[in-house]
Order: structure tokens, then sequence, then C-alpha cells
């Protein structure tokens, strides 16, 4: 597994390339929810499933923190800039303004806007792999009372 947040780290050109394998991930992650087959098998495989899932989700908390503390800093290099280099003295809450419409601030709003949509989508498929393991467990329960000709 890429460590992606040490790549981001390095360079934040780098973010595009693990957006691209997150959204992958993801794609190939939801086929995991399905549940088709041998319950035996999915109920074994299930904790491994969870925690490589999981571990993607931190990584990806990681990487979104890392980009928010990025912008605050860049925020305040900015905020600076107004303060002191403008032609006229301004008020704090107008050097504000100035620095959320700065056009390098928006973008890095827009980056961060963007992951967060990919950690909502993370955040989704571990919900619907908890109700899989839900569904495992209630299917396992019937057939330990002996209902085992029970289908989906």
């Amino acid at each position: 597994m890429t460590n992606w947040l040490l790549r981001v780290k390095e360079n934040l050109a780098n973010i595009v390339p693990a957006i691209d394998y997150y959204e992958a991930e993801l794609a190939d992650a939801r086929k995991q929810t399905g549940l088709f087959g041998s319950v035996e098998k999915h109920s074994r495989d299930m904790p491994g499933i969870v925690e490589q899932r999981f571990n993607q989700l931190q990584e990806i908390e990681s990487i979104l923190e890392f980009l928010n503390i990025e912008l605050r800093k860049l925020r305040s290099e900015k905020f600076r800039k107004f303060l002191e280099h403008y032609n006229r003295q301004l008020t704090s809450r107008d050097a504000e303004k100035y620095v959320d419409g700065d056009p390098d601030v928006v973008d890095q709003q827009h980056l961060i806007n963007e992951f967060a949509l990919l950690r909502n989508k993370f955040i989704g498929l571990t919900k619907a792999l908890d109700a899989k393991q839900f569904q495992i467990n209630n299917i396992v329960k019937l057939r330990a009372a002996g209902l085992e000709d029970v289908s989906l």
C-alpha cells in the first residue's frame, strides 16, 4: 500500500494521483459490499476488509487535515501580505475578505472540498460494510436457529 500522506507532503502535485488511486479503490471496494455466495466466506473475510478500508479512510482523513493545515498557512501568509503591503490601511475584516477571494486560497479550498467528498464516500463505504456485517450476523443467527434454507 502506498503511503499517500507522505507523497502529498513531499509534493502537493501528488494530490491528483492520490485522488485517482482512492477513487479506483472505492470502485473496487463497492464490489466487497455485496452479499453473494458463501456466507461463511464473507464472514471470514469481513474483518480484513473492514480493517483495510478503515485504514484507507484514516489516511484520507490525514491528508485532508494536512490540506487544511496548508490552507491555514496560506491564509495567514495572504492576510499578512494584505495588511502589510496594501496601498491603504485595511481593517482585519477587510483583509480577511481579500484573503477569501485570493485565487490561491480559493484553489486550495476547492481541493479540500474535492478531497472531503472522497472522504465522505469512504465513510459511506464503511457504513455499507457495517450493514453487510449486520446482515451476515442475522443470517448466521437464523442458521443457528435451524433455518438452513433461508435465502436472500
